[in-house]
């Protein structure tokens, strides 16, 4: 009888630590991403706040999916919106909405309106997002891991603080990556 007892307790302790792990390997994770971050640690941590304010500002306004889809990518305290939404209002109202959300500068709206993208098509997406991420990666003339990557219906945005010549090189990346239909780029340039 002890010892199922403590084989229950010695489970249900195991269970919790493995919760704690995950908190201190993601501590870690972040750490790491802010300590090679162009962003001061400051902006790093706004910009994750934007998007957690922006996000559940808009499913409070668009409750159940009537908002369409709508994804919402911070850097440098510049917003952008990507996704579909039903019509023209919900996508002037989604600006709005994170216009008004504390520390940010600038909202690029890039929302479509039209109805929301195949599971494939998002899937493609994100392998797209992944293939242009990984050659950042590999590319030593520029800084990969200060690159955000977003794809939305084949269209990769990029978002980062870069110098000139770093911009050419990435966008370049991105436009020759299979499966890329068109770059927009948002970077701002730093000397």
């Amino acid at each position: 009888m002890n010892k199922l007892i403590y084989g229950a307790l010695l489970g249900v302790a195991l269970s919790q630590l493995h919760g704690c792990a995950a908190v201190v390997v993601g501590g870690a994770a972040t750490g790491a991403a802010v300590a090679t971050d162009r962003r001061s640690t400051g902006v790093f941590v706004a910009d994750q706040e934007i998007e957690l304010r922006a996000m559940t500002r808009l499913r409070e306004t668009f409750p159940e999916n009537t908002g369409g889809k709508i994804s919402v990518t911070s850097y440098n305290r510049q917003v952008l919106l990507t996704g579909q939404v039903p019509d023209e209002a919900v996508r002037a109202r989604a600006t709005d909405i994170v216009k008004d959300v504390p520390d940010v500068r600038t909202v690029f709206n890039e929302l479509a309106v039209s109805g929301i993208t195949s599971l494939t098509s998002r899937a493609s997406d994100t392998t797209v997002t992944g293939n242009v991420k990984a050659r950042l990666l590999r590319n030593e003339s520029v800084p990969g891991t200060q690159i955000k990557v977003v794809t939305e219906a084949g269209v990769v945005y990029l978002m980062g603080l870069l110098t000139q010549a770093e911009a050419g090189v990435a966008t370049e990346v991105a436009r020759t990556t299979s499966g890329a239909t068109k770059v927009v780029t948002l970077f701002e340039i730093v000397k």
